[in-house]
């Protein structure tokens, strides 16, 4: 009885040691497991990062295109009209707004006028005299050729008379006055005759076509002064904000600008990106690129590098982070985005620009 009992117990510490040898074989198997597990896991990552490039991040802003263009007046006053609205379409050459212009218009008009009388001018400076006059001026030279001739037939029997002793000295010598006199008339109304029948004077057509040159440019300056109180578009796009409304007044400054619309070409959406100076080296034009944005999520908007900056500058775009560094120089960097993208006009997004694959081999000598 006795050794059955040793028997058994002997038994049993055999079956414990057997199963605390297997549970930790099984253990260790697991952690050994796990360990290979997570070492291949962490390859995998390095592998992909190794493949990923090194992207080249900055801030950046969209905007159209063809720019914001805010389109002023040229002219102080007061608007009559502003036809769009924000949101609308424009052309190219359309009218957006119009200034109270009717001193403008009566300025054209009266400038017309002047212009319609300078040419009368000319016209009448060209032609010369009326026919009515020319056969006036030569009924002149008729009747005083007629009165001449008579005075100098009187004059020529009162010197035949004087001859024959019949009439005295005295009246020879006034029939010879009368005769002078008829001969100087006539010859009066010869030039008389020739100044109207001649033609204009070279002196005088030049002032008066001078004179209307004159005319013709004024007329010019008051239509043009006229046209720019027209607010045209000079793109086709869209407007982006209406700063006046009809009934404002606007200026025209030099020093503070007076905007009435900002306007701007959305069919093709462009990003400046500030590209870091430590980055400059790595950007080229025709580079893949991307965006995203906080409004939009995990969204990608892609693109293409377009322009790349010649001058370092400071930053265009602030992030509003309480460290973040002002004095840095950035590269301003132009992105194209693909068409169809709709992204708000100064909207801030972050840009992603993909280095072509040699900046890749250059960053990576290992692995190529």
């Amino acid at each position: 009885m006795k050794g059955n009992l040793e028997i058994g117990s002997l038994l049993k510490n055999r079956m414990t040691l057997l199963i605390g040898l297997t549970a930790f074989l099984l253990t260790g198997s697991l952690v050994l497991a796990s360990r290979h597990s997570h070492q291949a896991s962490e390859a995998a990552t390095a592998l992909t990062i190794a493949h990923q490039p090194l992207l080249i991040a900055g801030p950046g802003r969209v905007e159209p295109s063809s720019e914001d263009i805010k389109i002023g007046s040229e002219l102080s006053g007061r608007l009559k009209l502003v036809k769009v609205e924000e949101g609308d379409a424009i052309h190219r050459g359309e009218v957006l707004a119009e200034l109270e212009n009717a001193d403008y218009r009566a300025q054209v008009e009266s400038a017309y006028a002047n212009v319609v009388a300078k040419e009368a001018t000319l016209r009448k400076v060209n032609n010369g005299a009326r026919r009515q006059e020319r056969d006036a001026a030569w009924s002149s030279v008729s009747e005083a050729k007629a009165v001449m001739e008579n005075a100098q037939a009187e004059l020529r029997r009162r010197q035949e008379l004087f001859s024959a002793g019949v009439v005295s000295r005295e009246e020879l010598d006034r029939f010879t006055r009368e005769a002078d006199v008829a001969k100087a008339k006539y010859q009066s109304a010869v030039e008389q005759h020739s100044l109207v029948d001649d033609r204009a004077r070279e002196e005088d057509r030049s002032f008066a076509e001078a004179d209307l040159q004159l005319s013709r440019a004024q007329l010019d300056e008051a239509q043009a002064k006229y046209d720019k109180t027209f607010i045209r578009s000079p793109i086709d796009g869209t407007v982006l904000r209406k700063h006046h409304r009809s009934g404002e007044s606007v200026s025209n400054s030099s020093t503070v600008p007076d905007p009435i619309l900002t306007i701007g070409d959305r069919n093709t959406l462009r990003v400046r990106v500030d590209v870091d100076e430590t980055d400059v080296s790595k950007v080229r034009v025709g580079q893949k690129a991307y965006v995203t944005a906080d409004a939009f999520g995990k969204q990608r908007f892609w693109g293409r590098v377009v322009r790349v900056g010649q001058q370092l500058g400071p930053k265009n775009v602030r992030t509003d982070e309480p460290t973040e560094k002002v004095d840095t120089k950035i590269l301003e960097t132009l992105v194209e985005l693909e068409p169809g993208s709709q992204l708000p006009d100064g909207l801030r997004v972050d840009a992603f620009i993909v280095p072509s694959g040699d900046e890749v081999a250059q960053a990576q000598p290992g692995r190529f």
